[in-house]
């Protein structure tokens, strides 16, 4: 990493540093990053980049279906809800039309919003473990 790009050494390091659960946070803030932006390409007619965002955007919820343990109850629950996404942001591509990534943008939305919780209550519940010892 280069002095010169303070930033992007800093995004390296938090991500090489980051638990699972913080880069699956991590993920769902770039997916709702690369929505938003594609409403905005489609609102200014710049179809190539809102091509690429919503590729970028499919390319996370894709690798969020592939880690789940689907051994694990809730990952035969959450399932559908990502292929539901996924569509949407398909659609919302071909069609142009922001309603169907404004429906995408509000379930990650919830996703990252839960996930955020989850983070927060294990790291409280590793925190009182800690003090108890």
């Amino acid at each position: 990493m280069s002095i010169n790009k303070p930033y992007q050494t800093y995004q390296h390091n938090a991500v090489n540093t980051a638990s699972s659960g913080e880069l699956t946070l991590m993920l769902y803030n770039g997916c709702i990053k690369f929505i938003k932006q594609a409403m905005k390409d489609i609102e200014n007619g710049k179809i190539e980049a809102k091509n690429t965002h919503l590729q970028k955007a499919q390319k996370i919820i894709q690798e969020l279906m592939v880690t789940l343990d689907m051994n694990v109850e809730i990952s035969t629950q959450i399932m559908p809800l990502y292929e539901y996404i996924l569509h949407q942001l398909k659609e919302g591509n071909v069609k142009n039309d922001p309603a169907f990534l404004e429906e995408a943008l509000k379930y990650v939305t919830e996703f990252r919003d839960t996930w955020k919780q989850v983070i927060k209550q294990a790291r409280q519940t590793r925190y009182a473990q800690g003090a108890q010892v």
